[in-house]
Protein backbone atom coordinates (compact mmCIF):
# COMPACT_ATOMS: atom_id res chain seq x y z
CA UNK A 1 0.00 0.00 0.00
CA UNK A 2 3.31 2.37 0.68
CA UNK A 3 4.00 2.40 -2.94
CA UNK A 4 0.63 3.49 -4.18
CA UNK A 5 -0.08 6.75 -5.68
CA UNK A 6 -3.06 8.31 -3.28
CA UNK A 7 -0.54 7.10 -0.36
CA UNK A 8 2.32 9.32 -1.56
CA UNK A 9 0.49 12.10 -3.07
CA UNK A 10 -0.73 12.54 0.26
CA UNK A 11 2.46 12.13 2.25
CA UNK A 12 4.24 14.66 -0.04
CA UNK A 13 1.06 17.60 0.82
CA UNK A 14 2.51 16.33 4.19
CA UNK A 15 6.02 17.10 3.94
CA UNK A 16 5.23 20.56 1.74
CA UNK A 17 3.41 21.35 5.31
CA UNK A 18 6.27 20.77 7.06
CA UNK A 19 8.42 22.64 4.93
CA UNK A 20 10.59 19.38 4.05
CA UNK A 21 10.76 19.49 0.26
CA UNK A 22 13.57 21.75 -1.48
CA UNK A 23 14.72 22.38 -5.07
CA UNK A 24 18.50 22.90 -4.75
CA UNK A 25 20.13 25.78 -7.27
CA UNK A 26 23.62 25.25 -7.02
CA UNK A 27 23.79 22.22 -9.51
CA UNK A 28 21.36 23.82 -12.36
CA UNK A 29 23.46 23.79 -15.84
CA UNK A 30 26.37 21.60 -14.25
CA UNK A 31 27.56 18.91 -16.93
CA UNK A 32 27.45 14.72 -15.91
CA UNK A 33 30.03 12.85 -17.80
CA UNK A 34 28.39 9.01 -16.99
CA UNK A 35 30.81 6.04 -17.55
CA UNK A 36 29.33 5.10 -21.12
CA UNK A 37 30.57 8.34 -22.18
CA UNK A 38 27.19 10.53 -22.47
CA UNK A 39 26.71 13.99 -20.98
CA UNK A 40 24.23 14.96 -19.54
CA UNK A 41 22.88 19.02 -18.22
CA UNK A 42 21.16 19.17 -14.89
CA UNK A 43 17.83 21.14 -14.95
CA UNK A 44 16.19 20.27 -11.38
CA UNK A 45 17.03 18.40 -8.59
CA UNK A 46 14.44 17.84 -5.45
CA UNK A 47 15.69 16.86 -1.59
CA UNK A 48 13.96 15.76 1.52
CA UNK A 49 15.58 17.62 4.38
CA UNK A 50 15.97 15.64 7.57
CA UNK A 51 15.84 11.71 5.58
CA UNK A 52 19.88 11.68 5.55
CA UNK A 53 21.36 8.09 5.26
CA UNK A 54 25.08 9.40 5.53
CA UNK A 55 24.20 10.10 9.64
CA UNK A 56 21.76 7.17 10.16
CA UNK A 57 23.33 4.23 8.92
CA UNK A 58 20.25 1.75 10.08
CA UNK A 59 19.81 1.84 6.01
CA UNK A 60 22.07 1.44 3.19
CA UNK A 61 21.31 4.00 0.60
CA UNK A 62 20.97 3.34 -2.83
CA UNK A 63 20.64 5.05 -6.28
CA UNK A 64 18.26 4.56 -8.69
CA UNK A 65 19.30 5.81 -12.23
CA UNK A 66 16.74 5.49 -14.93
CA UNK A 67 17.41 6.68 -18.88
CA UNK A 68 14.74 6.97 -21.17
CA UNK A 69 13.77 8.66 -24.95
CA UNK A 70 10.64 10.98 -25.01
CA UNK A 71 7.67 9.61 -27.13
CA UNK A 72 5.85 12.46 -28.88
CA UNK A 73 7.05 15.45 -26.67
CA UNK A 74 9.51 18.45 -27.27
CA UNK A 75 12.45 18.42 -25.15
CA UNK A 76 11.31 22.07 -23.52
CA UNK A 77 7.97 20.70 -22.88
CA UNK A 78 8.61 17.74 -21.26
CA UNK A 79 10.81 19.74 -19.02
CA UNK A 80 7.68 21.49 -17.76
CA UNK A 81 5.44 18.21 -17.87
CA UNK A 82 8.12 16.42 -15.54
CA UNK A 83 6.91 18.50 -12.55
CA UNK A 84 3.20 16.50 -12.74
CA UNK A 85 4.39 12.74 -11.10
CA UNK A 86 6.59 14.93 -8.74
CA UNK A 87 4.03 14.33 -5.90
CA UNK A 88 3.97 10.85 -6.80
CA UNK A 89 7.17 9.54 -6.03
CA UNK A 90 8.77 12.46 -3.33
CA UNK A 91 5.82 10.67 -1.02
CA UNK A 92 7.38 7.13 -1.22
CA UNK A 93 9.03 5.28 1.95
CA UNK A 94 12.80 5.92 1.27
CA UNK A 95 13.07 8.75 -1.24
CA UNK A 96 15.42 11.29 -0.37
CA UNK A 97 16.73 12.90 -3.59
CA UNK A 98 16.30 13.24 -7.20
CA UNK A 99 18.36 15.05 -9.96
CA UNK A 100 16.86 15.67 -13.40
CA UNK A 101 19.09 15.57 -16.65
CA UNK A 102 19.27 15.29 -20.36
CA UNK A 103 21.39 14.69 -22.72
CA UNK A 104 21.12 17.52 -26.11
CA UNK A 105 22.89 15.65 -28.04
CA UNK A 106 20.27 12.57 -28.37
CA UNK A 107 17.17 14.13 -26.44
CA UNK A 108 17.93 11.28 -23.61
CA UNK A 109 16.40 12.23 -19.91
CA UNK A 110 18.01 10.59 -17.14
CA UNK A 111 17.00 10.58 -13.02
CA UNK A 112 19.16 9.50 -10.64
CA UNK A 113 17.01 8.55 -7.39
CA UNK A 114 19.01 8.10 -3.88
CA UNK A 115 16.78 6.12 -1.81
CA UNK A 116 17.35 5.20 1.48
CA UNK A 117 17.60 1.35 0.70
CA UNK A 118 17.88 -1.10 -1.97
CA UNK A 119 14.13 -2.12 -1.10
CA UNK A 120 12.35 1.20 -1.71
CA UNK A 121 14.75 1.31 -4.94
CA UNK A 122 13.78 -1.86 -6.10
CA UNK A 123 10.25 -0.97 -4.98
CA UNK A 124 10.25 1.82 -6.82
CA UNK A 125 10.90 0.14 -10.54
CA UNK A 126 7.56 -1.08 -9.88
CA UNK A 127 5.79 2.04 -8.67
CA UNK A 128 3.15 3.95 -10.85
CA UNK A 129 5.39 7.00 -11.12
CA UNK A 130 7.85 4.66 -12.98
CA UNK A 131 4.94 3.29 -15.20
CA UNK A 132 3.72 6.63 -15.87
CA UNK A 133 7.82 7.90 -17.22
CA UNK A 134 8.09 4.09 -19.10
CA UNK A 135 4.61 4.87 -21.18
CA UNK A 136 5.86 7.87 -21.78
CA UNK A 137 9.11 6.86 -23.53
CA UNK A 138 9.79 4.98 -27.03
CA UNK A 139 9.29 1.59 -26.57
CA UNK A 140 13.23 -0.05 -26.01
CA UNK A 141 14.34 3.27 -24.65
CA UNK A 142 14.29 3.17 -21.14
CA UNK A 143 16.68 1.65 -19.28
CA UNK A 144 17.77 1.34 -15.04
CA UNK A 145 20.28 -0.07 -13.34
CA UNK A 146 20.37 0.25 -9.29
CA UNK A 147 23.93 0.57 -7.19
CA UNK A 148 23.44 -0.59 -4.25
CA UNK A 149 25.49 0.64 -0.61
CA UNK A 150 25.64 4.52 -2.20
CA UNK A 151 24.17 7.57 -1.69
CA UNK A 152 23.64 9.91 -4.46
CA UNK A 153 26.45 12.49 -3.69
CA UNK A 154 29.02 9.51 -3.63
CA UNK A 155 27.85 8.13 -6.83
CA UNK A 156 27.83 11.48 -8.71
CA UNK A 157 31.31 12.14 -7.21
CA UNK A 158 32.41 9.30 -9.51
CA UNK A 159 31.45 11.12 -12.36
Amino acid sequence: MAFNPVYSLFNTMKLILQRKIYFPKDRLGSKISMEDGQELTIFREVKISGKSTVENRDYQPAVFRVRFLLSGMKVEDNKRFSWIPVPFFVGLPGFQAKIWSINYQNNYFQGIYQWDSLEHAQQYSKSFAYRFMSKRSIEGSVSFEIIPNTSLKEYTSLL
